[in-house]
């Protein structure tokens, strides 16, 4: 998971009146039950992530690979080491005709990975891996540096399977840390596979950029949701007071069956989203992190 204990010099300062000053109202809208079930397969995609590369090779990683929506995926490559690189994996999705590109988030009892999130100093995009983005465009510098270890693999390796699959649509998941990866995969893929179609779901997505980083995403990826799980404190992290901001597609988890869109970036201020139900510390349950995401808890615990 993404590690918690090391923002503890900044909890005095993680009040709403410091985050945003100024707010616009915006309201959240239930989920049906079947837009809700829709997700589970990229959940189980998100927790298949964390397990051992010798289980993801031949998609035989328990509940996580067997499931009736994704028990057809053909993996293509993993790799990563789940300290100095998070494991990852790529792969097609016949069911739904598309690459998938999954990365792992962080296990707290690896050190280098615990260290990639709290590294936030700002940091320009890779001008190579992210052409033209505009220089005010900054971005969390330890995601940024995860992300270029295994940007170039991975997008050989998608477009390697583009054409041989026929698929038009590359969809990136993720959860933690893994999930600001897929964040930045999303950009990544939109700008060098021209033509293709980019969708991410990602979960318990902590803060990956600036407000302009947050635009240039609501332009560029339109298909994409973040979901939230109750009282889980890293979609709040890093504060917004330092300059972070998230993009669109906030989905909040109130509770078994029940699920709300949350409208706009970081300023869906209903009482049903993260941003009201976790306005500080007191308020948060790290165990909300892991889930259950509508029954499916995502973690190293829990790949068998």
């Amino acid at each position: 998971m993404f590690r918690l204990s090391q923002y503890s010099t900044l909890l005095a300062l993680s009040t709403r009146a410091l985050a945003l000053p100024s707010l616009v109202t915006r309201v959240a809208t239930r989920i049906s039950d079947s837009q809700l079930a829709s997700y589970a397969p990229f959940t189980q995609f998100a927790r298949a992530a964390y397990c051992p590369s010798s289980k993801i090779s031949p998609w035989n990683c328990g509940e996580a690979c067997s499931s009736s929506e994704n028990k057809d995926f053909q993996t293509k490559l993993v790799g990563g080491d789940g300290n100095a690189i998070q494991l990852y994996y790529v792969g097609y999705w016949p069911t739904q005709n598309a690459v998938v590109v999954a990365h792992q988030g962080t296990d707290p009892y690896k050190l280098s990975a615990d260290l990639t999130d709290f590294r936030f100093f700002w940091k320009n995009l890779n001008s190579t891996l992210f052409p033209g983005v505009p220089s005010d465009v900054f971005v969390h510098g330890g995601f940024a540096e995860e992300h270029v270890k295994t940007a170039t693999t991975i997008l050989d390796t998608v477009k390697a399977l583009l054409s041989s699959s026929n698929a038009s649509t590359v969809i990136s998941i993720g959860h933690s840390l893994g999930a600001a990866l897929a964040e930045l995969d999303a950009i990544f893929f939109t700008l060098n596979l021209p033509g293709v179609y980019v969708k991410s779901v990602t979960y318990g997505t902590p803060r990956v950029g600036n407000d302009k980083w947050a635009g240039l995403f609501d332009a560029r990826v339109p298909d994409f949701v973040r979901i939230n799980n109750m009282k889980d404190p890293v979609p709040t992290l890093p504060y917004e007071f330092l300059g972070f901001h998230h993009p669109h597609g906030e989905i909040h988890l109130a509770g078994p069956g029940e699920a709300y869109s949350c409208p706009g970036d970081d300023d869906a201020t209903d009482s049903e989203c993260t941003i009201s139900q976790v306005l500080t510390p007191l308020q948060w349950n790290v165990d909300d992190h892991n889930g259950p995401y509508e029954g499916i808890s995502i973690g190293t615990a829990w790949c068998n």
